[in-house]
């Protein structure tokens, strides 16, 4: 028995399935928490939704020729300055990000169903790169899954939630001590490591000089 394929549904799927998860991660936490830094170059939640805005803009809309208004990527040039879509001012809020990740979501989504996968969009530059709609659906699948998995982990970092979706978590079953010991674990196996792999080298570098 055979099945169907359509593959552009399925690239489809699999793009929303990454968007479902960005705005997830964002479910049951302050304006703080959405908003706070939690890497070295400032990653946070509600950044990420904001960045992937104005990529889904620009590679459905701009480069098919369908502009949509979103928040402007710094790449591209037209940004007040560079990050600036990667991080939320106080006035902006958390409605107003997310309305606008689902209203440019759905624009692509028409880019998407009105186009063949072979119809071919211009990226401008100097010069400018011509894409296939096929190729920029890959792309932002590749684009909004990373980010996905940045919110996994910042999402982890600001209250200890884990998941892949709603009702799948994804995880090893387990409870806080579970966990805590878990991670002890991996901990040591790492300093053990270390040690092992310096002894090596020393040794490694004994035999050289000898």
């Amino acid at each position: 028995m055979t099945t169907g394929s359509d593959p552009k549904a399925d690239l489809r799927r699999c793009l929303q399935d990454a968007r479902d998860v960005l705005l997830w991660k964002l479910e049951g936490l302050s304006e703080y928490d959405i908003r706070r830094p939690l890497t070295p170059t400032g990653t946070n939640l509600l950044g990420l939704v904001k960045h992937v805005t104005g990529a889904e803009a620009f590679y459905f809309g701009d480069t098919f020729g369908r502009p949509c208004p979103a928040p402007p990527l710094w790449i591209t040039g037209d940004a007040p300055e560079p990050n600036a879509d990667l991080w939320a001012t106080a006035d902006e809020t958390r409605e107003r990000i997310v309305d606008d990740y689902r209203r440019v979501c759905a624009h692509a989504d028409e880019t998407i169903e009105t186009l063949p996968l072979d119809a071919v969009g211009r990226i401008p530059g100097d010069p400018p790169i011509d894409l296939t709609l096929h190729r920029v659906l890959v792309h932002m699948i590749g684009e909004t899954h990373r980010h996905a998995g940045h919110a996994d982990i910042v999402r982890e970092l600001v209250d200890g939630a884990t998941g892949l979706r709603t009702g799948d978590s994804n995880m090893a079953p387990g409870d806080v001590t579970w966990w805590e010991k878990h991670r002890e674990r991996v901990e040591e196996a790492a300093l053990a490591a270390e040690g092992v792999q310096g002894v090596e080298e020393a040794e490694h570098t004994g035999n050289r000089l000898r």
